[in-house]
């Protein structure tokens, strides 16, 4: 799907870049993520939230979540949200996860598949300290 003269798409052409510098990969399908929900963590304008950091969810990171008013581990079946469980991946926002990773629960991060826009938020070097996948 090419990316919409509106920009309201996020770009499917592989220029998406991760913040290795590489191919924005797949975060989950599922649960299925990115705020365009493609599983992929893309962002553009409208994603004022920034979900480009792809995590892999813990019971410390959603009880942390959780305790900031974001319940990410409750069911919301009218919205078509599953409720998320540890070792699950999520497009996070990159505000999130830092804020996690300076109270110390910052989940664990799949490198590759998040978008190099969450450099805007989070340090590689931190990011990097909690990645399951390896710098190429």
């Amino acid at each position: 799907m090419p990316r919409g003269d509106d920009d309201r798409t996020p770009r499917r052409d592989g220029s998406a870049r991760n913040v290795l510098g590489g191919p924005l990969e797949i975060c989950s399908l599922a649960p299925m993520t990115g705020f365009f929900r493609t599983g992929c963590c893309h962002t553009g304008p409208q994603d004022v939230g920034s979900h480009t950091v792809c995590a892999v969810m813990t019971e410390g990171f959603l009880t942390f979540s959780k305790s900031c008013g974001n319940d990410l581990s409750t069911p919301i079946p009218q919205a078509g949200f599953p409720g998320l469980r540890p070792g699950d991946r999520w497009c996070l926002c990159a505000p999130r996860w830092h804020e996690a990773f300076l109270a110390d629960h910052a989940p664990k991060v799949v490198l590759r598949a998040t978008h190099e826009g969450a450099l805007r938020h989070c340090r590689l070097e931190d990011l990097t300290r909690y990645a399951v996948d390896t710098a190429r």
